[in-house]
């Protein structure tokens, strides 16, 4: 294997000149280094990544912790962190917590045994002591973690009442909502947002927990309109959770939307593809992903940020799945 000594006596230059032109720091003459370039040309010469993130002080790696990468929702934030950091010259570790908390705590430490220069959190399982003694740059999105670390999140609340309301315009009188985590700040908005429209609407409610896995929404569904079979309506905290009832409504011998309407949330892809076509609240995945990479790039360059909360809007989209105006016929 060629080292930085190869090069330098290739070049006929002291090792401190090769390490100078590699690291583009300090004077060197233009001969100099026009004769290291091709040594290390000749040689193939490739410089260690660990050394020279330790003589930098930077790596230009990112670290992106996601509980699921099998959920849509995530692989779609991804692609937005990967493609805004490549524009600053940043490479993405991607690290899939299962939500795990044994992983997720793992992939911490791994991270910043790579030197990695900032991560983005998409999980809120750490302790807060755990975040903060981290001691790299930190953005938590679609989760809110602490007041200081800088947070981008849709209108989950909003959106909630948004996607509740339509259900109650559209003539739901009892309407389900399959709840997210309790304790995840995102599934406790959506779930206090319906809970404000009905809450002031003439129509009865349940509300039952669904995590946001397609198997276990399946199940939960099918047990609870065994034991609420007049349920007409039902607001999914997410758009899997939503085909995962779409799934045991149709088993069980019901029509959507004639017999029981739904509404998902996130605004995935594949919401469009289910037949029919999933009626959803949106958010701005790609947008929520590209404002966090830009948000932690900047902390790591030490650049002013205005602001630690960013709060996105989300959009009803009518689809297939309910009656309500603008529906597909």
């Amino acid at each position: 294997m060629t080292t930085i000594r190869d090069v330098a006596k290739h070049a006929q230059v002291s090792v401190a000149t090769v390490s100078r032109v590699l690291n583009q720091k300090g004077y060197v003459s233009k001969k100099a280094e026009e004769a290291v370039m091709a040594a290390i040309k000749e040689l193939d010469f490739r410089p260690n990544a660990v050394a020279r993130t330790l003589y930098n002080k930077s790596s230009r790696m990112i670290g992106l912790i996601v509980p699921d990468i099998t959920n849509p929702f995530f692989p779609e934030l991804a692609r937005a962190v990967e493609d805004i950091a490549l524009t600053y010259g940043y490479t993405v570790v991607l690290c899939n917590a299962d939500e795990d908390i044994k992983k997720e705590r793992n992939y911490l430490d791994v991270l910043k045994q790579k030197y990695v220069d900032g991560i983005i959190l998409t999980n809120n399982q750490l302790s807060f002591s755990e975040v903060d003694e981290a001691g790299v740059p930190m953005v938590a999105l679609d989760r809110v973690i602490a007041d200081h670390i800088p947070t981008v999140v849709s209108t989950n609340k909003i959106g909630a009442e948004m996607a509740t309301k339509h259900l109650v315009e559209s003539g739901c009188k009892f309407i389900a909502h399959l709840r997210g985590p309790k304790g995840l700040p995102t599934a406790d908005q959506r779930l206090e947002g319906f809970r404000n429209v009905v809450e002031q609407s003439a129509v009865a409610s349940v509300v039952v927990e669904a995590d946001f896995h397609y198997e276990r929404s399946e199940l939960v569904t099918e047990e609870l309109l065994k034991q609420h079979p007049s349920i007409d309506g039902i607001f999914a905290s997410s758009d899997v959770t939503a085909a995962g009832a779409l799934k045991a409504i149709s088993k069980m011998g019901k029509r959507v939307p004639e017999d029981i309407q739904i509404v998902g949330f996130d605004g995935i892809p594949f919401g469009e593809m289910l037949v029919p076509s999933l009626t959803t609240i949106a958010q701005p995945i790609y947008q929520m992903g590209a404002t966090a990479a830009r948000l932690l790039i900047k902390l790591i360059e030490k650049k002013p940020i205005e602001g630690s909360y960013f709060e996105l809007s989300t959009d009803l989209i009518i689809r297939e799945t309910t009656k309500g105006e603008g529906a597909a016929k």
